[in-house]
């Protein structure tokens, strides 16, 4: 357990803090989620799904309409700046590092249930 020393414990602190806080209370989903594309799927498993599932640390829940509204009023642009520079509690680059902006707005549409402009 060597390696779990030094900036390997600051690292995987840090990822934790991001995601970290109250759950808000799970309310009814405001429609089907959509199955994604197989690479959506992977990537948003890989690096999305622990914080947007349950809407840890604040992150907008996958498919909850409610969650997304407001920031999908401020447009796609914010949201790909948010998403790359981080937000809040969002690490930069939503924790995958090697995912281009084609990637991240295929992610939005996928965890906010709508196509994107």
């Amino acid at each position: 357990m060597r390696w779990l020393q030094g900036p390997a414990v600051a690292g995987i602190v840090m990822l934790l803090a991001a995601c970290g806080g109250q759950d808000r209370a799970a309310g009814p989903v405001s429609g089907a989620v959509p199955t994604p594309p197989p690479q959506v799927a992977e990537l948003y498993n890989r690096s999305c799904r622990s914080c947007h599932h349950n809407g840890a640390g604040g992150a907008p829940r996958t498919g909850r309409a409610q969650d997304w509204e407001p920031r999908l009023f401020q447009g796609l642009d914010v949201l790909l700046d948010h998403t790359i520079s981080g937000y809040k509690g969002m690490p930069p680059m939503g924790m995958c590092m090697d995912c281009d902006e084609e990637q991240f707005i295929g992610l939005i549409e996928y965890m906010a249930g709508q196509e994107l402009e």
